[in-house]
């Protein structure tokens, strides 16, 4: 068969349906900034929703968030059950902020309890964004797909340089073992940089990622105490 034999496929197209997606979106986009603007600066932890209480990574959770609120920073994570909420609780319990980014889905996914604020969001590619675009530094516990989604996200915009430098800490040696193994084996086929696997730390030590952090985040970026911010009335913002 020729090139000028090739008969192209046609689909079903409609303009008003792409037009409604595209202003959906944009109208979620602006309730979630609207709804995160005075969050201040948040280390985002990504993990699993299938861990609960009593789970030795739920608690590791919760400490090291804990520990991470202690230094001013909010904590912010995908609002739902499992280690976001043991974030969300460890951040609660020692005083720090506790802020969620949830989806909706048809089943299991709801808020939990320990947020202080929370935003509702209907598609998986705006909760990233707004994951990502409040954060000075990304903390990974176990998980499945989706931490791994949001891991290689991170990774990539830092990779490609479109967020800054920001530390990402991978916790749960064990657990991410052949994880770490394959990012090796992607460094020695050559489809990441030589330098790519200094990107993130794998670590199991809550003190070691608070140091990093400290440098990182904190000293980098010139991370300051900040006095109270009055929200605009006539803009109709709330704290």
């Amino acid at each position: 068969m020729s090139k000028s034999e090739i008969i192209f496929l046609d689909g079903p197209h409609s303009r008003f349906k792409e037009f409604k997606f595209a202003f959906e979106t944009m109208v979620e986009f602006i309730r979630g900034f609207r709804a995160l603007h005075f969050i201040g600066p948040c280390i985002t932890v990504f993990g699993s929703a299938r861990f609960h209480e009593g789970h030795p990574y739920y608690e590791l959770t919760r400490k090291a968030s804990g520990a991470f609120a202690q230094l001013g920073f909010t904590i912010l994570t995908g609002g739902g059950p499992g280690l976001m909420e043991a974030a969300n609780r460890g951040a609660k319990e020692v005083g720090g902020r506790s802020v969620g980014c949830n989806i909706r889905l048809p089943v299991e996914q709801k808020h939990n309890p320990y947020l202080d604020k929370w935003v509702d969001v209907k598609h998986f590619f705006l909760r990233k964004v707004l994951l990502v675009k409040y954060s000075f530094a990304f903390v990974v516990m176990p998980g499945g797909f989706g931490t791994m989604d949001e891991f290689f996200e991170a990774i990539t915009l830092i990779q490609t340089h479109k967020i800054e430098n920001f530390p990402i800490i991978i916790f749960g040696k064990e657990y991410h073992r052949e994880l770490i193994a394959y990012i090796e084996s992607m460094k020695g086929q050559g489809t990441i940089g030589v330098g790519d696997d200094q990107l993130f730390l794998v670590t199991d030590d809550i003190e070691e990622a608070k140091s990093l952090i400290i440098e990182k985040s904190i000293r980098q970026y010139n991370l300051k105490p900040k006095a109270k911010y009055r929200p605009l009335t006539w803009l109709f913002e709330r704290e």
